[in-house]
């Protein structure tokens, strides 16, 4: 059984960021088995790498969408995910330097995302959603992930 089973109640109603959510959530389920079965730290490094390059894609992706939606609180928005990156790259270089920090990862993900979709996200989804279309979103999705 997975650590961590998406549940509907985080849906955004944006299904662009409600992939990427569930993609991060996938990555919180492969920590944990790697934690669980293999144990390996090789294994558990490139999860952590992916984890991090994964979520700075969404935050910059989620930035974007906030900012051209004219999103007023995009600022102190900003800031939750710069205090976020700078935890998990502190996690990170803690793994690097050879302290098993894989269990806090996939706890703290599951208790800061859980928290962050419900109690930030929610507000700036009116915004977003006032804002779409499939040219715009489509257009902005080449621009961030190419």
């Amino acid at each position: 059984m997975a650590f961590w089973v998406w549940d509907n109640g985080l849906n955004t109603g944006i299904p662009e960021i409600d992939t990427q959510h569930k993609r991060i959530v996938d990555y919180v389920n492969q920590l944990d088995e790697a934690i669980s079965i293999t144990k390996g730290k090789d294994r558990i490094g490139e999860i952590l790498d992916n984890l991090l390059d994964y979520t700075n894609s969404h935050f910059v992706f989620e930035e974007t969408l906030m900012e051209q939606a004219g999103y007023p609180m995009l600022a102190p928005h900003k800031r939750l995910h710069d205090a976020f990156r700078t935890r998990i790259q502190a996690l990170k270089a803690r793994f690097v330097n050879g302290e098993d920090v894989a269990a806090i990862v996939r706890s703290e993900l599951k208790v800061w995302l859980t928290n962050h979709i419900k109690g930030d996200d929610v507000f700036y989804v009116p915004a977003v959603r006032k804002n779409m279309n499939p040219s715009w979103m489509s257009r902005t999705i080449k621009t961030i992930f190419g």
